[in-house]
């Protein structure tokens, strides 16, 4: 990934000069949802896989091998 796009936007352009199609979020608050929905769902990421589900993705592996 690159890391520019981890950047915060330029935060000197104002948001009525900025060209864009109708319809499509800013940088800026492409950003900040980016932000928030990470912090919301960082517990949940770490949590990592339950064994049970670990365990079924290995049988469905190894049965598309076949």
């Amino acid at each position: 990934m690159n890391d520019k796009t981890r950047q915060p936007p330029d935060m000197s352009m104002k948001a009525e000069k900025v060209k864009r199609k109708k319809g499509r979020l800013s940088a800026d608050i492409q950003y900040k949802l980016g932000q928030q929905l990470r912090a919301m769902y960082t517990d949940v990421v770490n949590e990592g896989v339950p064994d049970q589900f670990s365990e079924l993705i290995q049988r469905l592996d190894k049965r598309d091998e076949k």
